[in-house]
């Protein structure tokens, strides 16, 4: 498993994370077993957010592996706040709070990385910059980021805080290429060419931060997963080709094909199945030409200028 930086940070890391959003419906068991497979694999970065589950995910995390110091230094461990029932909140007491619950949970002394979730319109950045102070003193985060955040957002956060934002986590996939889109069609009148998110790929690498990208098997926004899925027939069958041809299953080409950009993403796969763990782990091993990573891209229906 190749090992990444976690932007301007000491931090390095697996460059595939396991989101644990779904292990809320797991055993403790089943738990263990996908953590372990995780592990064997290389993968030693873990994604959780306070919402998971109601925070159930992060308490079948630590009850699955009997959560104790000699296992927590063997793992990165990530979570996330803000989303709240109908609401966004980054309040410093909610930020304190959401983090010492995380803790609790998860039967740590600290997180490695704390990120805000979605942007809150109504946030205080002098509040946020509390927070993070407060935190860090403490020892109970050691690093900060974003998630699902522009360029704007990110600089009014950076003007008070005093740490480095090192991850914005960011939907990214084959069949969802917003922030790729826009500079294939620089100056052009078409869909493709409208700028929804400030130049996020471009601002994240001249800033060396790490994009965290979430929902690599999914299309849309939630509306189902594109591999083995009937409305994309090009898609898959390019993808299968190409699959067969490095020996490895459509799930690690999809991941590769993210891995392949040189922003360095960090890809998040969400899966709770042992066997494709271990299988997506070997995207780490594949390298795709640069004629396979555009020849997948245009497969999705992308047509370049």
């Amino acid at each position: 498993m190749k090992r990444i930086t976690i932007g301007n940070s000491d931090l390095t890391a697996s460059e595939i994370s396991l989101g644990c959003m779904r292990m809320a419906d797991l055993s403790k068991e089943e738990a263990n077993k996908v953590i372990n497979t995780a592990l064997e694999n290389g993968i030693d970065f873990f994604d959780h957010a306070d919402i998971y589950g109601g925070g159930k995910s992060e308490e079948v995390f630590a009850d699955a592996i009997d959560m104790n110091a000699t296992v927590r230094e063997k793992m990165i461990l990530q979570s996330k706040c803000g989303i709240r029932q109908g609401f966004f909140d980054f309040s410093k007491e909610h930020i304190i709070s959401s983090v010492e619950g995380s803790l609790k949970r998860l039967k740590t002394d600290y997180l490695d990385t704390l990120l805000l979730h979605r942007p809150d319109t109504l946030f205080e950045p002098e509040e946020v910059a509390a927070a993070f102070t407060e935190l860090e003193k403490s020892g109970k985060v050691r690093h900060f980021g974003v998630s699902n955040q522009n360029p704007g957002q990110i600089e009014l956060l950076k003007k008070y805080v005093d740490q480095e934002l090192i991850a914005n986590q960011l939907q990214f996939s084959i069949m969802h290429t917003g922030m790729i889109d826009t500079g294939f069609n620089v100056n052009m009148t078409i869909d493709p060419s409208l700028d929804r998110d400030g130049g996020i790929l471009e601002y994240s690498r001249l800033h060396n931060m790490t994009i965290q990208a979430w929902s690599p098997f999914q299309y849309g926004f939630f509306e189902g997963v594109f591999l083995d899925n009937d409305k994309f027939p090009e898609l898959n069958k390019t993808i299968d080709k190409i699959a067969a041809y490095k020996g490895v299953t459509n799930s690690a080409i999809a991941v590769a094909w993210i891995q392949r950009h040189p922003a360095s993403f960090q890809t998040v796969v969400g899966t709770m199945n042992p066997g494709r763990i271990a299988d997506i782990a070997k995207a780490s091993d594949v390298t795709l030409s640069r004629e396979e990573w555009y020849e997948i891209y245009s497969a999705a229906g992308n047509q370049l200028p």
